[in-house]
């Protein structure tokens, strides 16, 4: 009965927004079929059934309500998926970004970072014991500077220092601070890490680098990222740190080949 009267609200609904019908030209392709059409006083008896159902029984409202954000969230849920697909070499193999773990790894990890973040440097020690305990992760290091002028500056400090294979110590430094990052601490981890501060300090400044930032924020658009940090696994986007049984959860999911 319940499935019934959830039927029926939807029938109206439909019935009520449903548009003219238009005679199909040769080349329009079929159109699905239109929602059932109901008299004024068919409606209304309708109305009334309903309003009585819910007086008795008002969860049905709760159970309709939960279905629809259950149909939108699997909406979104389907659009954020053919956006990963649409986007997976820029994602999975562009050449210039950094790596960690097992570059022949058999499943990637990308993860969208801003260096400033405290929810991605939360996030760091679940994804460094996952690399020790699974060595077969590849994982990809989106720089992702929003949080202003101090965290593009820690991005432009760590794609310089890739140009001496120093980006993952850099990277690991930054990562462990529990302060901003301004120069003069960047200079202070970079010297700390082995890198040539004058010549990072140069390549900082080279428009390539912003170029590449640029593309990070372009792609992180493109796919609905709103913060950091953010993680595409296999087919799925999981926005936020998540703890370490979640993460080698989605990484064995990814590896067999299904949702869970």
């Amino acid at each position: 009965m319940r499935r019934f009267l959830l039927a029926l609200a939807a029938s109206v609904t439909l019935a009520g927004a449903a548009p003219a019908q238009t005679t199909p030209s040769p080349t329009t392709p079929p159109q699905p079929a239109a929602a059932p059409s109901f008299t004024t006083e068919q409606r209304e008896e309708i109305v009334s059934v309903l309003r009585d159902a819910l007086r008795r029984d008002p969860s049905i409202l709760r159970d309709a309500i939960g279905a629809l954000q259950e149909s939108d969230r699997a909406a979104q849920e389907e659009t954020r998926r053919q956006a990963l697909l649409a986007n997976a070499e820029a994602l999975f193999r562009t050449a210039d970004d950094p790596i960690k773990g097992n570059a022949r790894g058999d499943v990637t990890i990308v993860e969208f970072f801003d260096a400033r973040c405290g929810y991605c440097r939360s996030f760091q020690p679940a994804l460094n014991q996952l690399l020790q305990r699974d060595r077969n992760v590849r994982v990809v290091l989106k720089d992702l500077p929003i949080l202003g002028p101090n965290s593009t500056l820690a991005s432009r400090a760590l794609l310089a220092a890739q140009r001496q294979g120093k980006y993952e110590a850099l990277h690991d430094a930054l990562m462990r601070l529990r302060t901003d990052t301004p120069e003069t601490v960047i200079q202070a981890e970079a010297q700390r890490a082995g890198l040539d501060w004058a010549r990072l300090r140069r390549d900082m400044d080279d428009p390539a680098i912003m170029r590449r930032i640029e593309t990070n924020l372009a792609l992180a658009q493109r796919l609905g990222v709103e913060g950091t940090p953010a993680l595409v696994i296999g087919d799925r986007l999981i926005p936020g740190a998540i703890e370490l049984p979640d993460l080698e959860r989605y990484v064995r999911e990814a590896r067999e080949g299904r949702r869970g």
